[in-house]
């Protein structure tokens, strides 16, 4: 079992934490064409590990939360870039999902 899950395991996976404002690079496929889409919002979760590990990522669209998980190793997912790091004390933010407008913010963590 371990051999097959090596083979689908990413080299460089993605380095984010929860908490992090990220970009997700998505494949997407139309017909004959494949495009990138971006997902961004806050990282809430991760749960699972090797080549299950997934993570989640939440956003609000027109006043409501939308909510999604990846799986870290997937071929669709191009890249993940964190755009900024916030300050967490929880391994799940499921906290965010009852605050509204400027409450949804986190603390920026310094970067040195």
């Amino acid at each position: 079992m371990e051999l097959v899950e090596k083979t689908a395991l990413k080299e460089n996976p993605p380095q984010f934490e929860i908490g992090d404002t990220v970009d997700v690079h998505l494949k997407i496929l139309e017909g004959a064409k494949e495009r990138i889409q971006v997902f961004s919002g806050v990282v809430i979760g991760r749960s699972g590990s090797g080549s299950t590990e997934m993570f989640m990522v939440r956003r609000i669209v027109a006043g409501q939360g939308v909510e999604r998980k990846f799986p870290v190793h997937s071929p669709r997912i191009e890249k993940v870039e964190v755009k900024r790091s916030g300050v967490v004390r929880r391994a799940k933010l499921y906290f965010l999902r009852d605050r509204v407008g400027k409450a949804v913010r986190l603390k920026e963590r310094r970067r040195s």
